[in-house]
């Protein structure tokens, strides 16, 4: 790129790019908001929204890695007299 200039096929490419970008942020922007309606029709059921987001959270991890974690915070709460 001397001077800024792009080639056609460049352009063309860079175009072509910009282009899935933005079609991909609309894509992430829809799948948010359905998430979002998940959500709400769970909460009219009477689940609470917060408890399942770490649920989800939570399943998205390693079981051995979860584990450790839990660990973890049981030994820092009773060492600060919380547990």
């Amino acid at each position: 790129m001397e001077d800024g200039k792009l080639t056609d096929a460049a352009r063309e490419k860079l175009r072509l790019t910009v282009e899935r970008i933005e079609r991909l942020e609309v894509e992430k922007k829809e799948v948010a908001d359905q998430i979002k309606d998940v959500y709400a029709e769970a909460k009219a059921m009477g689940y609470d929204p917060k408890i399942l987001r770490q649920v989800v959270r939570l399943r998205k991890q390693d079981r051995d890695e979860r584990q450790e974690q839990e660990s973890l915070l049981e030994t820092y709460m009773i060492a600060l007299g919380e547990a």
